[in-house]
């Protein structure tokens, strides 16, 4: 952390259902000097919040327009369907969309999913909120299909849910203004990439105390006859008479 750091603070937007617990665990320990700030806001408003200014970086469901955007993908989340726990779902273990045909399925107006084709039914109306739709499976006037990590969000003891194999995905990624690329915005990429303290990519480490060569020991000198020089103080032998 540089001296111009000293008393900023991190704003971390993230979208429902993802949780950056881990990450910022980690940034406590390694930038104690830099609090972070998590800031919460609807799926489909993360990324102009990035680029307005009001966060340094956001956890964004793909896909987004990435005009201004840096963008590095992360995981891809189960897509499961939200059943009552007496439907014949609940039975199974996972279903198919071919499964669910018959039902109606509700279709959120933040629905974070890309369907090329809705499955099932359409429901009687469409919610405004992932939460209402909630509410109206529990009710029983139909199915949801979201990531698991929404399911578990808007969990109750009356629901349950199943993955949806053959269902599109949704992917979640870290974004970030592109002309913010800031060093701070650098170490959280670090810490979201696994990288080490020490780890030369990211911001560059202090270089390590370098150890003086090991001193070798000088050969004794040779005269201009190509014989060793003679040291100071040592007398050479005499020839013996004969």
């Amino acid at each position: 952390m540089t001296d111009g750091e000293t008393g900023r603070v991190f704003r971390l937007a993230y979208a429902p259902g993802v949780t950056p617990a881990k990450w910022v665990n980690v940034w406590t320990e390694r930038m104690p000097g830099v609090p972070l700030t998590l800031v919460a806001a609807p799926a489909a408003e993360v990324a102009q919040l990035l680029r307005d200014g009001g966060a340094d970086a956001g956890f964004v469901r793909l896909p987004v327009d990435r005009d201004e955007l840096s963008v590095i993908p992360l995981y891809v989340e189960t897509t499961v369907a939200v059943v009552p726990k007496d439907h014949a779902v609940a039975a199974a273990d996972d279903v198919a969309l071919a499964d669910l045909a018959d039902d109606e399925v509700f279709h959120p107006l933040d629905d974070v999913i890309e369907w090329t084709a809705r499955p099932g039914l359409p429901a009687f109306t469409r919610p405004a909120t992932t939460a209402e739709a909630v509410a109206l499976v529990a009710a029983g006037t139909g199915l949801l299909l979201v990531p698991q990590s929404l399911a578990r969000l808007h969990h109750r003891k009356d629901l349950t849910y199943r993955p949806v194999l053959d269902a599109p995905q949704s992917q979640v990624a870290l974004a970030w203004p592109t002309d913010a690329t800031t060093d701070l915005v650098e170490d959280f990429i670090g810490i979201v990439r696994g990288r080490t303290v020490n780890s030369s990519r990211g911001r560059t480490p202090a270089s390590p105390v370098e150890k003086p060569a090991p001193r070798q020991a000088q050969k004794p000198a040779r005269n201009g006859s190509g014989r060793r020089a003679v040291p100071a103080g040592r007398k050479r032998k005499g020839h013996r008479p004969r």
